[in-house]
């Protein structure tokens, strides 16, 4: 692993030709090289490769298992010198029995051999004829290639840092597969030998498992299955080849190829420790009653990185999923509501309507509350609340949504209110502090407030997650309400939502506001509008792109990562829309705010969880509100200085 806690992993699909060990060993070892050329610590082949899946009563001839034995010894003189280690499948002789067996080695020394543990016997399977099963086997050793080593179903493998086990195709099919025991016992990466035969629609079924699996073991998990040259005399063998994390995809094969390939990945091992750690359900046993088995894998610090890292983590890349993802976030938000609306016998709700992103979010949770719980839209009182930096666009734009929407729409400005109360207090007509801001966000808190009282309604949030990551909110103003529906939708998601509610919901001038509403940029409005009536008062000129600080956030609360790892993938996911010394400058900014505004999420109101990431008190995110920042700001001063 490099210091990042990645593990440069590959499946390796060869050419083979059945029965011809001293061919297939050269297409492996050649494959090998190409690996170790990429960096790569661990490469995996698929089942039975060193002879061929296919060679059926062939497996019984003893001048077959002498020349896989051969073939063997040959690729680890040639793979010597590599700095990579390898899993290969081949027939194994032990006590009279021959097994399906995984080998794996590095540096020119087998570290051990792995039988196949469910030997599969219907359908097109007849593997009992030729095979013992290796469950329940006591480790053993066994003479190999001239050299002893450890035989058994229970090897675990530490390959750079990083604990493997094995299994091998029909073991992950089966109710309780091998490496369910492997992770509890410590395993982060499990490596499957396959030689899966095609059929319609079982590859997306393979997939599923694997997928799974990945998930249930929060375990990298590589297969690799056998490809053309196969026998084709009743099958068809298509290289289905792909790597999963934790119940992601990260890599996958061209299925039906002809020619030789190389998926590779680098899997995250930080993460899934981390992951393990935070999951309390997930307590591995140690490696007990199991033999492990360490190599040393020197890493290049100049080797490629070979995984995608998305820059918006909380928006999927594909149009399908984002769509789902819109619909079943807006489902989520609009039951909490409803729920809430329902124990509090609550016929009518109040909301700031301010034109923005997060004000429009909330309203159309609202309006789906409503019609879920069948009332009508004119018992939700959206007002807004023109002050000193509002302007035409945000101004027209909330009137319009509110009206097109058929909710009733209210009108109370708050400049005098505002005035009256700054000539109170004593401040200056010409200071724009912070308390000329913070008096505004209160003064229209308590106007929702207070006619939420009158009506004998609840008043609903409108503050995003992200506001509260960065605790961009004014204590006890835009902070509180009586149940904040966007409190775990971060806002690159929140303009998101309100463009795909613009495109398959919505209509006319409902449609056209919210493509416009998207469009904006991202203000609180507090300080006077610019010379030409536009927006002075930009967030992410004050704070920092949203962006950045959701990729922070995300990385930081989900994934658990230190700020070095955190730059490192930023650095990958933003290409060059951001420099380093940009990126460090608004990470600092994230910690320090994050640290700073804990005291404002000990005192948020109810909400709904919708994502991995949530910042409740009562829930999620348990963090004292004095907690110290130095650790994380430290680094990042270290890294500013490099």
């Amino acid at each position: 692993m490099d210091r990042y806690g990645y593990l440069k992993t590959a499946a390796a699909i060869p050419s083979v030709r059945v029965a011809d060990c001293a061919y297939n060993g050269e297409r492996i070892a050649a494959l090998v090289a190409d690996a170790a050329g990429r960096g790569v610590e661990v490469v995996l082949f698929p089942e039975l490769s060193v002879t061929g899946y296919t060679c059926g009563d062939l497996f019984l001839q003893p001048a077959l298992l002498a020349a896989a034995e051969q073939a063997l010894a040959e690729l680890l003189r040639r793979t010597a010198e590599l700095n990579t280690a390898f899993v290969v499948g081949l027939p194994v002789a032990v006590d009279d029995m021959l097994y399906n067996c995984a080998v794996v080695a590095a540096a020119g020394e087998v570290l051990g051999v792995v039988p196949k543990c469910h030997i599969p016997d219907y359908a097109e399977f007849y593997e009992s004829r030729w095979f013992a099963s290796g469950q329940g086997r006591p480790t053993v050793e066994i003479e190999l290639c001239g050299q002893s080593v450890p035989f058994g179903p229970d090897l675990l493998f530490d390959i750079g840092g990083a604990r493997c086990a094995v299994e091998i195709c029909e073991d992950l099919w089966v109710p309780a597969p091998p490496s369910a025991e492997a992770a509890a016992a410590g395993a982060e990466v499990i490596l499957n030998l396959s030689a899966s035969p095609e059929t319609v629609g079982k590859s997306d079924y393979v997939r599923q498992l694997v997928v799974q699996q990945s998930a249930r073991t929060r375990a990298a998990y590589l297969y690799c299955s056998a490809g053309f040259g196969e026998s084709s005399t009743d099958l068809v063998f298509a290289g289905h080849a792909l790597v999963a994390e934790n119940g992601a995809v990260l890599a996958v094969s061209e299925r039906f190829s002809l020619g030789e390939q190389l998926v590779v990945a680098d899997v995250d091992c930080q993460l899934l420790r981390n992951d393990r750690c935070r999951t309390t359900t997930f307590r591995h046993s140690g490696a007990g009653g199991r033999t492990t088995v360490a190599v040393t894998m020197p890493v290049a610090d100049d080797r490629p990185f070979d995984r995608t890292v998305e820059a918006m983590p909380f928006v999927p890349a594909e149009d399908d999923r984002r769509h789902s993802r819109c619909e079943e976030i807006l489902n989520i938000q609009a039951t909490g509501l409803a729920r809430r609306l329902a124990h509090t016998r609550s016929t009518k709700a109040v909301v700031g309507i301010s034109g923005g992103l997060d004000s429009t979010l909330a309203l159309l949770v609202t309006v789906r509350a409503f019609d879920r719980l069948g009332l009508d839209r004119q018992g939700i009182v959206g007002i807004t609340m023109p002050g000193f930096g509002t302007t035409g666009r945000t101004y027209g734009n909330a009137l319009t949504l509110m009206r097109g929407l058929g909710v009733t729409a209210r009108e109370i400005p708050i400049r005098a209110a505002c005035e009256q109360h700054f000539r109170d207090i004593g401040l200056p007509e010409d200071d724009r502090s912070t308390t000329y801001e913070n008096a505004q966000a209160r003064e229209r808190t308590q106007i929702l407030m207070d006619v939420a009282n009158r009506e004998g309604a609840l008043v609903v949030g409108t503050g995003d997650l992200s506001e509260l990551a960065l605790g961009w909110a004014t204590y006890n103003g835009d902070q509180m309400s009586m149940y904040g529906v966007n409190a775990s939708v971060p806002k690159t998601l929140v303009r998101h939502i309100v463009e795909w509610y613009a495109a398959h919901c919505a209509e006319g001038s409902v449609r056209e506001v919210l493509c416009d509403v998207a469009a904006t940029p991202v203000s609180p409005e507090l300080l006077p509008a610019d010379a030409e009536g536009g927006i002075a008062q930009k967030t992410e000129e004050l704070v920092g792109p949203y962006e950045l600080h959701d990729f922070f956030l995300y990385r930081f609360v989900r994934q658990g990562f230190p700020p070095a790892k955190i730059l490192f993938l930023a650095e990958r996911a933003f290409g060059r829309r951001y420099d380093r010394a940009t990126i460090l400058r608004w990470m600092k900014t994230f910690f320090s705010r994050f640290f700073s505004q804990q005291f404002k999420r000990s005192a948020m109101p109810d909400g709904p969880k919708v994502g991995s990431v949530a910042l409740s008190p009562r829930g999620d995110w348990r963090m004292p509100s004095d907690a110290s920042a130095a650790v994380w700001l430290a680094e990042i001063d270290r890294l500013e200085k490099e």
